[in-house]
């Protein structure tokens, strides 16, 4: 049995990327990139000791996402890959989650470096990124990616998932 979960935003994200072409696919290709997010009053007080951490994850939705593809090409690829192996908005939930660097918050609004999020999209969530948490000790494997993660600074989106 399938159940339905209703989400409420808890912000808007707000960056420079106006369409999804030519965004950076990921925030190390966006490790300038300056980017808010606007917290609603009501959830400001959420916001107290945060600003004691370097580096904050964001949790939102990918509010431009219309349809879900359970295989898809990605961005690093050319071969076609389930999506749960890939990062790609077009899933069956489509959320989406960036590990940013927190700069400062002020009045209800964070500011953060590293923004590969469209502008306009709904913040979902936020959590404190801790190393002894968030990293694995042991060795990592990166499937596929292997071959390409080294292109992930310089590769910008296109339109392949735009409907």
């Amino acid at each position: 049995m399938q159940q339905k979960f209703v989400y409420v935003p808890i912000g808007v994200i707000r960056t420079p990327f106006k369409d999804t072409r030519e965004m950076p696919i990921q925030p190390t290709g966006a490790k300038d990139v300056v980017g808010t997010a606007e917290i609603f009053e009501q959830f400001q007080k959420g916001l107290k000791d945060l600003d004691g951490f370097s580096h904050i994850i964001l949790i939102y939705h990918f509010h431009k996402v219309t349809s879900c593809k359970l295989e898809v090409v990605p961005f690093l690829d050319q071969q076609t890959r389930g999506v749960f192996a890939t990062r790609a908005p077009v899933r069956p939930n489509p959320i989406g989650l960036s590990v940013v660097s927190l700069i400062t918050i002020e009045n209800g609004v964070i500011t953060f470096k590293g923004a590969d999020i469209l502008d306009g999209t709904p913040l979902l969530d936020i959590k404190p990124f801790v190393p002894p948490f968030d990293v694995p000790d042991s060795p990592v494997k990166i499937g596929w990616l292997e071959k390409t993660s080294d292109q992930v600074e310089s590769k910008k989106s296109d339109d392949r998932f735009v409907q």
